[in-house]
């Protein structure tokens, strides 16, 4: 996931002033490439160093508006695009921590900082003297012989304000500032609810004999939680996936199975402090508000203005194409795993909590292969290792560790990424461990965005990648699941968008696009990683070096399209689910569960399966800026299937030419054209749905 931060103030602020030399963070770095100095920020430095921001900030946009020259591009529109890096670099620094090193003076300070920058994003997007000088060069624009890159810039900007109440009345305007304030607050509240019930959940195992089926090393890394636990010879098991997905897959225990689920799917769904059901009921309320004042029945509508999708019904008509074969794929699942469960317990009906222990089992029937069979050959190391080779051999680049760079936390490790003329493209972090202060999930974030300044100097980037896998354990590194492969090259996909950005305006390069052509990179990164000559370039024993043998190559791809009913159901109904909150045209107050309940109704889902994400920890859409957007996946999805079919073409998964073309046309064009532009500029046609629906094994 390419992590969606919120706060438009990210894109607007402006440039502070170095002063404060004691403060790392308004202070000059003397760090090597620039990166952050982790080891000397401290708690106590971010909030001068915000107010030191905002303060120039405010100067800064004085200055454009007292320009007494008449608005051009360069002295408004780019003069707002060049200001406020030092700001930005401050913001995503400051909020990625908190999602990755989260404690509770964090958190705390989170809210302070939210309500500033709340009120300092609304003081520049509502200032009626700059947007005044914004829509002359905007009516102007036609006649201002402006290269493409920054007719696009113009219209991005305009509409940006638009959309953030520039064309509103006063007490509109007013109003608006305030839903701001308290939608930034909502969504630290729901996220800081989930971390909280994540953590607070602890189940004990104390009897071996309860654990018959789970394989050695889940069996070693919940013995090791435990006794970090303080109970040693007992074993702990989490809501976090890489601690209950095991039990789900292999144990026998079915009641164990049930209360893991149970405990993941509930989470801030109590009657407690975390409760996240009256956040969401403020937060729609407040979202279907602001629609209003901008004139929109619904949210959606509202939110989706400026996607591919551009309302809610074209965003609906596209899963509805996928999830009628999805489901009827589901159901021909459910009927087949029914049959293994009926050997087992006859009489039983198949829960939810049976599906993964059972669809574990047909798959080791009809293709002899499990997830304990792959997982030797899937070190994390050696399969970052492959993702790296693989950008190598289609873009040239070259990725190399550095060592002695600042970090956050001793899990990250950093690299520095090289042009094939040896040019440094960027710098790169990967976090891929789970800890108590990190949240749930996995995603890539810029601490430093890409431009090229006034001088012709192109300034590159500094991209994170954060996960959560499995933990090396005392005598085992690091083992992925093949699921977990897939992730990691997901968000390495969106790291290459940021690293191969060639654009002149921050505010358009890199990741900064529609968010349903977002993960068009990153899921497209995916098709590659079931490639037996990329697989062969990862895929080596942790304990023999042996390289995965051909026939287990076959076996994986063979069960790739295995359970892909359910896949796919789980994921649409998630989206499906988050558009009807957003497709909501009044919201008085919701009964959150039963909202939901009949939501899966209507769309005809099953029971055997629970949607993949409850709204009371549905994170994506209540904090990380996918709200009316979980759709993207599937909208990319068809991007993505039907752009690797440009490689399958031509017998040639590493073509060249087209992987020339796919960086020259999309990966190094941020926002600097519609993104329906940029993607028939690589393929010569829209994307066809039928690749996606081949993929999966929906349709002959």
């Amino acid at each position: 996931m390419k992590k969606l931060l919120i706060l438009s103030a990210m894109m607007m602020t402006l440039i502070a002033c170095n002063r404060g030399n004691d403060n790392p963070l308004l202070s000059e770095q003397n760090t090597p490439y620039g990166v952050p100095a982790f080891d000397r920020i401290k708690l106590e430095h971010y909030r001068p160093a915000f107010d030191v921001a905002i303060e120039a900030a405010t100067k800064e946009v004085n200055a454009i508006t007292s320009c007494e020259d008449a608005p051009t591009f360069q002295n408004t529109i780019a003069a707002l695009d060049r200001s406020g890096k030092q700001l930005q670099d401050l913001s995503l620094l400051f909020f990625e921590l908190l999602e990755t090193e989260g404690d509770d003076a964090m958190n705390e300070l989170a809210e302070e900082l939210t309500l500033l920058i709340s009120e300092h994003s609304d003081n520049i997007l509502l200032n009626e003297a700059l947007f005044a000088r914004i829509k002359a060069v905007y009516d102007q624009r036609e006649a201002l012989n402006l290269t493409p890159e920054q007719m696009r810039l113009t219209e991005v900007t305009y509409r940006n304000f638009v959309m953030n109440g520039a064309n509103l009345e006063a007490d509109s305007k007013e109003r608006l500032k305030e839903i701001n304030r308290q939608l930034g607050l909502l969504s630290l509240k729901f996220g800081q609810n989930v971390v909280a019930e994540t953590n607070a959940v602890q189940h004990f195992v104390t009897d071996e004999a309860e654990l018959e089926g789970l394989p050695e090393g889940a069996k070693q890394a919940a013995a090791e939680e435990a006794e970090a636990a303080g109970h040693k010879g007992e074993w702990l098991f989490t809501p976090k996936r890489t601690s209950f997905t095991p039990v789900l897959q292999y144990c026998k225990n079915r009641e164990l199975r049930k209360a893991l689920l149970l405990e993941y799917t509930t989470r801030a769904n109590h009657d407690n402090e975390n409760d996240n059901k009256a956040v969401i009921n403020q937060t729609m309320r407040l979202r279907t508000e602001k629609a209003h004042l901008f004139g929109f029945d619904c949210s959606a509508d509202y939110i989706l203005q400026d996607a591919m999708a551009h309302n809610a019904k074209n965003a609906m008509d596209m899963l509805m194409q996928v999830w009628g074969p999805s489901l009827a794929a589901a159901k021909r699942e459910a009927a087949e795993l029914q049959k293994l469960l009926d050997q087992d317990m006859p009489g039983e009906k198949l829960q939810p909590w049976d599906w993964w222990y059972y669809a574990e089992k047909l798959r080791k029937q009809k293709y002899d292969v499990d997830e304990e069979q792959l997982k030797p050959y899937f070190e994390l190391s050696n399969v970052r290792r492959g993702a790296f080779q693989l950008a190598n051999r289609l873009y040239g680049i070259t990725i190399e560790p550095i060592q002695g760079l600042p970090v956050y936390h001793p899990d990250v490790e950093t690299f520095k990424v090289l042009d094939e003329n040896g040019e440094l493209l960027g710098i790169f972090y990967t976090d891929y461990f789970p800890r108590a202060t990190k949240r749930p999930g996995a995603w890539m974030t810029n601490l430093v965005e890409q431009y090229i300044d006034d001088e012709g100097v192109d300034h590159r980037p500094i991209i994170i990648n954060v996960g959560n896998f499995n933990k090396p354990t005392a005598d085992k590194p690091s083992l992925l699941s093949m699921d977990d492969v897939e992730t990691l090259f997901h968000e390495f996909g969106h790291a290459l968008h940021g690293f191969l950005s060639k654009c002149t305006y921050r505010g358009l390069s890199g990741t900064n696009v529609a968010r349903d052509f977002v993960e068009l990179p990153s899921q497209l990164m995916e098709n590659w990683c079931y490639a037996p000559e990329v697989m062969k370039t990862y895929a080596f024993h942790y304990q023999t070096g042996e390289v995965i043998p051909d026939s287990l190559i076959a076996k994986i791809n063979a069960a790739s399209k295995f359970n892909q009913g359910f896949v796919e159901t789980e994921l649409l109904s998630a989206s499906i689910l988050d558009l009807d909150y957003h497709m909501l045209t009044s919201v008085d107050t919701i009964d959150v569960n039963k909202f939901e309940a009949e939501s899966l109704e209507r769309m005809g889902m099953i029971p055997e399966i629970i949607v993949r994400y409850r709204s009371t920890f549905y994170n994506h859409i209540f904090t990380t800026g996918y709200e009316a957007g979980y759709y993207s996946y599937t909208w990319s999805a068809v991007l993505d299937s039907d752009a690797f079919h440009a490689f399958v073409e031509t017998g040639d998964l590493f073509n060249k030419e087209v992987a020339a073309r796919l960086r020259g046309e999309i990966l190094s064009r941020g926002n600097s054209d519609e993104p329906d532009v940029l993607y028939q500029n690589f393929r010569g046609k829209p994307a066809d749905p039928k690749y996606l629906l081949e993929k999966k094994g929906l349709i002959d």
